[in-house]
């Protein structure tokens, strides 16, 4: 048998990186490996998006009832 044919297929996807306990479980939070952006982070965003549609309905409401007491 040969040791060197197309049957090697090691070292295919590239060289592999020693990733930490903690980058595993998405304690490296910057670099994005093994996990999502910040929990917190993200409901913040959310918190602030939710915010600014309700006073932008507030502002067509009170625009409305200015517009129909007029």
């Amino acid at each position: 048998m040969t040791r060197g044919g197309a049957g090697n297929m090691l070292g295919v996807g590239g060289a592999r990186r020693k990733l930490g306990r903690d980058a595993l479980r998405g304690g490296d939070r910057g670099g994005r490996i093994g996990g999502t952006p910040d929990p917190r982070a993200e409901k913040r965003a959310l918190l602030r998006k939710l915010q600014e549609r309700q006073r932008g309905q507030r502002r067509q409401e009170d625009r409305a009832a200015s517009e129909q007491g007029s």
